[in-house]
């Protein structure tokens, strides 16, 4: 019982969403949560697995928040339609699976131009059908700010989980890495160049071919990079019981996010290890895996915890975190 807000009625602070952080919440909510036989992976990986017959369905949800995820005078409604999408289809992808079908929720307040509800729509659409996919139903309500949430349908020949790295597996990343983050970094400073990263920013476009790929060559985990490399690899490590160690040689720094640092005086590199949004796919594979040529080797894969950086702990943020 709270008798005033923040506070018990023992005179304690309540605990906050804050103090627990985006995956303490997860953790939390996710603790009760009950499962059955056709549960094959549930909470806690990219997507869940469902038993349906002799095979598996993959599941996933994403939200995209106006004011969080996106603003509106820097982005159309189409890239935020192709936005919502990728992240979702992403999600799939880095189990090794390919998408089918999608579902949409979205809110809007009553003002919003139904122009711009029917270009997020063609947006979603013209994303998944370029892989294949495709919207089959959804949901609308009246809200103060635009939320976009879409589930994401798949399945997958062989399922690539978070948890199966093993010492000595090579680490390798597929897609790009950095724009993202350095577009973000440009717009809110109100730049809107270099086109590349801020194109990046509005409008990622992930690997779809390379994750199915990384499952058929057998990597041993997977996960897609939508809140930075140093912490969505950190997800692998731990879910696997292991450490890995990055080469900062191995990376490929586009020149705009190069551009971007310059002028803000800071690491192109950051960009590549802590930026977010890019949803390129980092992967761990046995050093007698045949790599699929998407992937490029950035590490390798110990014994211990944790991601480092030339063998040691990265200075500054590792990525996005929710409620930090």
């Amino acid at each position: 019982m709270r008798d005033n807000v923040g506070m018990t009625t023992g005179g304690q602070p309540l605990r906050t969403i804050a103090d627990a952080g985006e995956f303490g919440l997860i953790a939390e909510v996710t603790r009760g949560l009950g499962t059955g036989p056709s549960v094959l992976i549930g909470p806690g990986d990219d997507a869940a697995l469902l038993a349906v017959g002799a095979g598996g369905v993959l599941v996933s949800t994403d939200l995209l928040i106006e004011g969080r995820h996106f603003r509106r005078d820097w982005s159309s409604a189409y890239e935020v339609g192709r936005k919502a999408a990728a992240c979702n289809l992403s999600d799939v992808n880095a189990m090794g699976g390919r998408a089918t079908a999608l579902t949409v929720g979205f809110a809007a307040p009553a003002g919003l131009p139904m122009e711009w509800a029917t270009d997020l729509a063609r947006g979603i659409e013209d994303e998944a059908a370029s892989i294949g996919a495709h919207v089959i139903g959804g949901d609308t309500s009246a809200s103060e700010s635009i939320v976009v949430s879409v589930t994401v349908l798949g399945e997958a020949d062989r399922v690539v989980p978070r948890g199966g790295a093993r010492p000595g597996d090579v680490v390798a990343v597929a897609g790009t890495l950095g724009l993202a983050g350095a577009g973000l970094a440009a717009l809110s400073r109100g730049f809107r160049s270099p086109k590349a990263a801020v194109e990046a920013h509005r409008v990622p476009e992930p690997p779809y071919a390379a994750g199915p790929a990384a499952a058929a060559a057998g990597a041993t985990a997977m996960t897609d990079v939508s809140d930075g490399l140093l912490a969505d690899l950190g997800h692998v490590v731990e879910a696997s019981g292991v450490a890995a160690d990055l080469d900062p040689a191995a990376f490929v720094v586009p020149e705009a996010v190069r551009t971007v640092a310059e002028a803000l005086g800071g690491d192109p590199l950051r960009f590549v290890l802590a930026g977010g949004d890019d949803y390129a796919l980092v992967a761990t594979f046995s050093p007698q895996a045949t790599m699929p040529p998407a992937f490029r080797p950035v590490g390798v894969v110990r014994e211990g915890s944790g991601v480092t950086v030339a063998g040691a702990p990265f200075d500054g943020s590792t990525g996005h975190q929710h409620f930090h």
